[in-house]
């Protein structure tokens, strides 16, 4: 009776494309489809009448299949889909989904098993690699969406102070120079030490390098390491995971993350803690971080302008900044020359600041006396750019009429003559050494120390010899 069935139902199992065989009650091979002989590479001879574990040098004794066809199909008569990772001898490792269910046909005494077989490998190797392509995209646009939020709330804190954000204002041979170094630079991936005395715009020199780079379409990240407590900078730089620190009620990426792909500007970089230089100094070398309170390394692509006002070899030598952090920061510094090395510049400098405070204040000044830049060009000019600007935001609010009324007395003249203490070879000396420090000891060239001096290259190289200076 078995095989009378078998026989009405067999031109239908052949014609299936899956894989099928049939077991009786004992579990014992009655028939299989070619597409089983084919799929798993045995014949019929060795497949009808063997157990089913037997099959295969025992390829098919799966644990899953066993319980199922011993204890689950013989009490009852539903349908069983389930799949199972298995290494079948024939064909290799393989993920199959095997559907079972038992058949009480007219006729037949006992039942039969009928076991589909799909092999879903393929099908689930795309489906993980989706899920895993899904999971890696979604974290990535979950860490641009975090940094996204952090520059933008960087931005609005910024948006909030007021900042200097015009062109450099000048056109003195020591002004060019700065840009003739600004331009060398720019278009690089070089970190940059800005040099110079507070208020001489080192800030300025800092963005329009990241405005003329390959980074500026991103904004530039800033943080004055002056401007907060020692506790808080590592912080502000590296960012910290709820609970780091007391107060810390969340997480918040640092400076350096905000900065990714764009450009970080370190101001008052001799005012960084010395404990935490040996952290910075490894996102240099390697780009790599932790935050405070994680363990977790993380990677960034940030480039570095620093600016200082301070001698940072003679801290260096006084133990107070780190040499090879120095020497890592120091590959290309641009001096940004204090106002008094360039008052030539001051007549521009004079209309530009004029124009722009009289607009905020809503006033009109058409008329700088003679007299009034006479004392503004004489001046000593101890806190530089910054100190011009607040001498003339003072004269225009005390001005009441279209001519700018001077409310500073600027007693302290600029003193051109040397000390009567010094002998002329060391006037000489001094002079000559300031001039190649500005140029960044270029000796000849254009924008160097011989075409300021007027000298020629080989006079100039016999002054400093017979002077005794010598490049650092």
């Amino acid at each position: 009776m078995v095989k009378s069935f078998l026989d009405i139902h067999n031109s239908i199992l052949g014609a299936m494309r899956e894989p099928l065989i049939v077991l009786d009650r004992d579990l014992h091979v009655v028939m299989a489809n070619p597409s089983f002989y084919r799929t798993f590479k045995v014949k019929p001879t060795q497949t009808e009448g063997a157990l089913i574990y037997d099959l295969g040098n025992r390829q098919w004794d799966i644990p899953e299949l066993r319980k199922l066809l011993e204890e689950i199909l013989p009490q009852n008569t539903g349908f069983y889909d389930f799949e199972v990772t298995h290494d079948f001898q024939s064909i290799g490792y393989k993920i199959m989904r095997l559907n079972a269910r038992r058949i009480n046909a007219e006729g037949v005494q006992n039942h039969l098993i009928l076991l589909a077989i799909e092999d879903v490998t393929e099908r689930e190797y795309y489906k993980r690699h989706l899920e895993e392509l899904v999971e890696e995209r979604t974290a990535e646009i979950k860490k641009l969406k975090e940094q996204l939020e952090a520059e933008r709330a960087y931005l609005q804190e910024e948006i909030k102070l007021v900042y200097n954000h015009e062109d450099i204002i000048g056109n003195s041979d020591a002004i060019n120079y700065v840009f003739y170094k600004v331009e060398q630079i720019a278009g690089t991936d070089t970190n940059v030490l800005i040099l110079g005395e507070t208020g001489t715009g080192k800030e300025l020199v800092a963005r329009a390098i990241h405005g003329a780079s390959l980074r500026k379409a991103r904004a530039l990240v800033k943080m004055n390491c002056a401007a907060l407590p020692a506790n808080l900078i590592e912080s502000e730089l590296f960012g910290h995971e709820k609970g780091a620190f007391t107060g810390a009620q969340s997480r918040r990426l640092g400076r350096f993350e905000v900065a990714d792909g764009a450009t970080l500007f370190l101001d008052e970089i001799g005012e960084l803690p010395l404990e935490l230089q040996p952290k910075l100094l490894r996102v240099i070398e390697d780009g790599e971080f932790e935050r405070l309170g994680s363990s977790e390394t993380r990677k960034v692509n940030v480039r570095i302008i620093a600016a200082t006002n301070r001698d940072l070899h003679a801290e260096v030598q006084k133990g107070a900044f780190r040499e090879d952090l120095w020497y890592r920061l120091n590959i290309f510094p641009i001096t940004m020359p204090p106002l008094r090395d360039r008052l030539e510049d001051i007549p521009l400098l004079v209309n530009f600041y004029i124009d722009r405070i009289a607009r905020r204040l809503g006033k009109v000044i058409q008329v700088v006396p003679a007299g009034v830049m006479d004392a503004l060009g004489h001046y000593h000019w101890p806190g530089n750019v910054r100190e011009l600007e607040n001498v003339l935001e003072r004269a225009v609010i005390n001005s009441s009429g279209p001519k700018l009324r001077l409310v500073d007395e600027l007693k302290r003249l600029r003193q051109d003559t040397p000390r009567t203490d010094q002998t002329l070879a060391h006037v000489e000396r001094n002079y000559i050494k300031r001039v190649l420090e500005q140029t960044g000891w270029k000796v000849s060239g254009k924008n160097s120390a011989a075409e300021i001096l007027g000298l020629d290259r080989s006079t100039l190289r016999a002054r400093m010899r017979k002077l005794d200076i010598r490049k650092p």
